[in-house]
């Protein structure tokens, strides 16, 4: 299944770690309905960013979770080919 990386560039004012950690949450609740599994996130809390690394069928099918979840929709998304 191919593998994205996200990129949220700009998470609303005041968001912490743990308001992400709780988007996450409602991530993995949704996620199966598309076929999706959301694997990992990073969040840069002083640049107000967040990173999600998810298996898809398809970008659009990891963003339809993030907007029915929560709705902090990603700004980009790429997908990637893990390395070592």
């Amino acid at each position: 299944m191919p593998l994205f990386l996200d990129i949220h560039e700009e998470l609303p004012a005041g968001a912490t770690a743990a308001d992400v950690a709780h988007a996450h949450e409602a991530d993995l609740a949704k996620q199966d309905a598309y076929g999706v599994k959301y694997i990992r996130y990073w969040v840069d809390e002083r640049d107000h960013k967040a990173f999600c690394l998810v298996e898809a069928p398809t970008a659009d099918a990891a963003m339809r979770v993030h907007r029915e979840a929560h709705g902090l929709v990603a700004n980009r998304i790429h997908e990637v080919i893990e390395g070592s």
